[in-house]
């Protein structure tokens, strides 16, 4: 309860998050049949990067701010940042969109989101934020019990055979976190097997997410994609050296769209000896 995303928004590992999230929004929306999209952990759902939480940390500066500057030619970093100046425009020139401002920019009207905070603060401020917008429901209760009570979704007498469900829990306890997303993403796919999950996760020590990986690869899913960023070596006293997201159901040839924009991530936001990681866990027959 003591996590705040507006300490970190706009960090490498949101670049990394939303690069991959707005990537896997443009693969589902080309086909025509609506969706719904569940955030576990959404946080307020904007922050201003000017704001004192912000300004205490600075690491929107290595993340976003460095990304803007630079503006490399990738098409998914691309819109990535084309997403964050349309924020700018609408909420000022220190604004960045957290994922559920991203999902509710990216869907159609006839898609559904549903986003969930634990925090009533943040919660109150996400339901703030999105109080115009009829197709986001904002749910204050706990992300993974969400999971539980609304998968599969059916929203009045509509039942969403395609979604995406985008997990992105604090991990203020560490290593246990994982056990609670690999039961609860267990529990989904048993419920909601079509699904797309993305789940964000931290790079701390490579070699102790080795348990999760193993893990990861045995859940029910077709197929298990990692696309990883680090910022710093594996071996950096720092308490994060970079960041990664699970993806499974991934869309088809998604792999083939965050090739070549992982690379450029490295090069543009890493420190010291960066590198990108884009790897099957399991593929589909």
């Amino acid at each position: 309860m003591n996590y705040r995303h507006a300490f970190h928004a706009g960090n490498h590992a949101d670049v990394l998050k939303h690069v991959v999230l707005l990537a896997l929004c443009d693969a589902m929306t080309a086909k025509p049949a609506p969706l719904f999209a569940l955030d576990t952990h959404a946080g307020r759902g904007l922050y201003a990067l000017d704001s004192n939480s912000a300004q205490r940390t600075g690491e929107a500066e290595g993340g976003i701010g460095r990304l803007l500057a630079e503006a490399p030619k990738d098409p998914l970093i691309d819109h990535y940042l084309r997403a964050v100046r349309a924020c700018r425009v609408e909420h000022g020139r220190a604004a960045y969109p957290g994922s559920p401002w991203l999902l509710a920019h990216a869907l159609r009207a006839d898609d559904r989101i549903a986003v969930c905070e634990l925090h009533p603060e943040e919660a109150g401020q996400l339901r703030a934020n999105f109080s115009a917008d009829e197709r986001v429901a904002v749910h204050e209760r706990d992300g993974y019990a969400a999971m539980k009570a609304l998968l599969p979704p059916r929203i009045g007498n509509t039942r969403y055979n395609r979604g995406l469900v985008l997990i992105d829990p604090p991990y203020e306890a560490q290593l246990e976190e994982f056990d609670a997303v690999i039961h609860s993403l267990r529990e989904a796919l048993t419920r909601w097997p079509q699904a797309t999950y993305a789940l964000w996760y931290p790079i701390k020590l490579r070699r102790s997410l080795q348990p999760f990986f193993r893990r990861a690869a045995a859940l029910p899913a077709k197929s298990a994609l990692l696309a990883e960023l680090q910022v710093y070596p594996d071996d950096s006293p720092l308490r994060m050296t970079g960041s990664g997201m699970l993806l499974l159901n991934p869309p088809y040839k998604l792999d083939e769209k965050l090739a070549p924009a992982l690379p450029v991530l490295a090069q543009v936001l890493g420190e010291v000896q960066p590198q990108s990681r884009l790897e099957w866990l399991r593929q589909a027959p």
